[in-house]
């Protein structure tokens, strides 16, 4: 019963978002439509390489960069995505940007800098998403806001290293982010690459899957009528 309240608690934030917290937080953005084991796998590969405390799924009501058309319902893809995380205590799965008045990434990640000025946060991303980085709103802000941590993906190491040198000044190793990080308040911009063991789960990929199955079984029930 104690776990069960505590898996639900550790999702919940006070409207205000104001804390004095110093614990070391990846956060992760994107529309988790829906939730898959590619996010899990990221978000375990930062949590142990930079030594992070906790990681934070920012769930979006809408991503600038999607179309709305075969979105679930932002109710529907937080309750998958905490029940596909409830035995991970660290992942906490949240959608600030509802109490919000924008939703771009750079407007979100400046919202939580001034409200926990003392936590250490680090943007946690795929390198697929680096590759189209620049499409961004506000991209280089970004950049200069918080340091990135990037998440080899099959597919794209070569494309994601390339647009790192183009888009940061600096580069760390994910040891040297780790450790810069033990500094609260030190302001660090730049980005380490995180390669290793890559996942192939995509959400484009589990919804094109699902149209597929739910019209064959369409196309079943037509035929036994």
């Amino acid at each position: 019963m104690a776990k069960s309240v505590a898996n639900r608690t550790r999702h919940e934030r006070s409207p205000l978002f104001h804390s004095r917290t110093k614990l070391k937080i990846g956060l992760v953005g994107g529309s988790f439509n829906p939730a898959h084991a590619g996010h899990i796998h990221m978000s375990i590969e930062a949590y142990r390489k930079l030594g992070l405390d906790q990681i934070w799924w920012l769930v979006s009501p809408q991503n600038p960069l999607k179309a709305p058309t075969n979105m679930a319902s932002l109710t529907d893809r937080l309750s998958i995505a905490r029940t596909r995380t409830d035995r991970l205590p660290f992942i906490h799965v949240i959608a600030p940007e509802v109490r919000l008045p924008s939703n771009f990434t750079f407007e979100t990640l400046k919202y939580l800098r001034a409200t926990m000025p003392l936590a250490r946060l680090v943007w946690v991303m795929g390198a697929d998403n680096l590759v189209q980085f620049r499409q961004w709103k506000r991209h280089k802000d970004i950049i200069d806001l918080l340091p990135i941590a990037v998440i080899d993906r099959p597919g794209y190491s070569y494309q994601a290293i390339s647009a790192g040198r183009q888009l940061f000044k600096r580069r760390y190793t994910h040891g040297q982010l780790r450790c810069r990080l033990v500094s609260t308040g030190q302001k660090m911009p730049g980005w380490c690459f995180i390669a290793g063991q890559r996942h192939h789960a995509s959400a484009t990929d589990i919804r094109q899957k699902r149209h597929v199955c739910q019209s064959r079984k369409d196309e079943t029930q037509r035929l036994d009528i």
